[in-house]
């Protein structure tokens, strides 16, 4: 089963406006804004790099990142927020707000999955390995590169003798 077209473009869009109406209430701290908006930006640069490993693994990062965050905030503020707003006028704007913002976290999972292939398909790779340390390094696969001074063709001619001249 293949996995459906979806545009970088698409995935940023529809993670900015679900942030910007979860921003049309003030009830969350401004670390739930500023992640989500900075991770909006590397979003931008992914874009703008068609080809940039980096920036791709930047936004996935970010991603990851803002749902834990995103679950923290929201498990410490809605209900303290909810109960504050029961009685007011705007109680209907922040269950707006809220519903936003969680759809919003729902909807990050999905991105993430998305987000990976990309990263995939723009030669990323994923092979972390856990080292007797205890720390995560990556490891690349480094058998097919060459020295700079190597004059020779690919890696298969170094065992031949070289031609006299």
């Amino acid at each position: 089963m293949e996995l459906p077209a979806v545009s970088l473009k698409a995935i940023v869009y529809v993670h900015w406006l679900l942030t910007m109406f979860a921003c049309t209430f003030i009830w969350l701290p401004n670390a739930y804004y500023l992640s989500n908006l900075t991770v909006l930006a590397v979003g931008i640069w992914a874009i703008i790099q068609r080809d940039s490993v980096d920036a791709i693994f930047m936004f996935l990062a970010g991603l990851i990142t803002t749902v834990v965050l995103d679950i923290l905030l929201l498990a410490l503020y809605y209900a303290g927020t909810e109960q504050a707003t029961e009685q007011l006028v705007t109680r209907d704007l922040f269950r707006f707000s809220g519903g936003m913002a969680i759809l919003n976290l729902l909807l990050k999972p999905l991105s993430c999955f998305f987000t990976y292939h990309m990263y995939v398909e723009r030669g990323g790779e994923c092979s972390l390995s856990i080292v007797s340390s205890g720390f995560i390094s990556g490891s690349r696969d480094r058998s097919t590169y060459q020295t700079i001074d190597h004059t020779e063709g690919p890696a298969e001619q170094d065992n031949k003798m070289p031609a006299r001249y």
